[in-house]
Parts: structure tokens; sequence; C-alpha cells
């Protein structure tokens, strides 16, 4: 592959973590989670060119679930299932390690992600001639990345990634407040 691509780079046990522990109190259902593949297909119709999905995952366990990987595959994602000690957040590291190495390459980088344990990484990619962005659920997002004026990308209002609508609460600015989504 050459020319221009978008790489976007997941942290699914970050947005996982967030739906389950901060948004619906509980382990989310499969038709609550992301449909991971809308999230390429949003990234390459928003700047027009390639994408490459890289999705990250804890295979500390020694365990990889296979049906998942052969998931990803078929969405033209490329797993990337990291191994560390207890302590390490393989998933983090392996993210910021990659954001670090793509300084190196002339591409555009979408991040799914809240976490601000990115922020610095992402900072550096600034003032380069590339587009970044973040993908996530806006309020849940890190300010670090508002802070450094970094274009958030809502997962569920301009992805569409959802089958169902979640159940947030959230600031609607008044221009886009539909009274029918409240009258179901």
């Amino acid at each position: 592959m050459s020319g221009r691509r978008t790489f976007v780079l997941v942290d699914g046990e970050n947005i996982d973590a967030t739906l389950g522990n901060s948004l619906l109190g509980r382990r989310p259902l499969p038709e609550e989670r992301p449909r991971w593949e809308r999230v390429t297909q949003y990234a390459e119709a928003i700047w027009g060119q390639p994408v490459v999905g890289l999705f990250f995952l804890n295979a500390s366990n020694g365990q990889l679930p296979s049906s998942f990987i052969q998931a990803l595959l078929a969405m033209d994602y490329r797993p990337i299932p990291l191994a560390g000690r207890s302590d390490e957040k393989v998933v983090d590291v392996g993210i910021q390690r990659t954001l670090d190495a793509l300084l190196g390459h002339d591409d555009d980088v979408m991040l799914v992600s809240h976490d601000a344990d990115f922020a610095p990484h992402m900072q550096r990619l600034l003032g380069t001639e590339r587009r970044i962005g973040i993908v996530g659920l806006h309020e849940y997002v890190s300010i670090q990345f508002s802070d450094l004026d970094i274009k958030i990308h809502d997962l569920e209002d301009d992805v569409r990634a959802f089958n169902v609508p979640l159940p947030r609460v959230r600031i609607i600015d008044l221009d886009d407040f539909d009274p029918e989504r409240y009258l179901r």
C-alpha cells in the first residue's frame, strides 16, 4: 500500500471499560458495543483515503480471544495482541509506541480512546502536515485532547457505531435538540 493513509488505533479495552463502568454500570451487552467496522468506514469517508485499522488487545493471560480475532480480521483490522507483566498497561504502551513511530510516517491518525495517557504522544503529532483526531464518547474523552485543540469525533453521534441508543446524559446544543428522541 502506498500513498497517504489514515491509521485508526483502537484502545478497545478503554472503550469497553468506559461503556461498562461509567455509562452502563455493568458489562455491555453485544448490541451495546461499537460496530468496529463503522469506525474505519467513517475515517475513510471523512478523510477520503485508505484506512489501516489497528486493534490493540491485552493478551497477558496467554489466551487469544480467537472468535473476536477472526471478527477483527474479517473487518480488515490488524489485531495486535500484546503481553507483559501484570503491572504493565500493555495496550497503552503499545499504542504510545505506535503513535511515536507514526512521527516518522506521512500518515493521518485517529485514536479511539478516552485516555489522557495518550495526550503527550498525540501532541507530538501536532504541527505536522497530518490530520489527527480522537474518537470516543465526547463527555468521557479527556479534556487534555480538547486543550490541544484535537478534533473529537463522537463514537455514537458522528461515527454512528452503535446499533442501539446509549443512555447518555449530556449537554445538547439547542440547534441540535430533537424532542422526538425523548418522546419514544
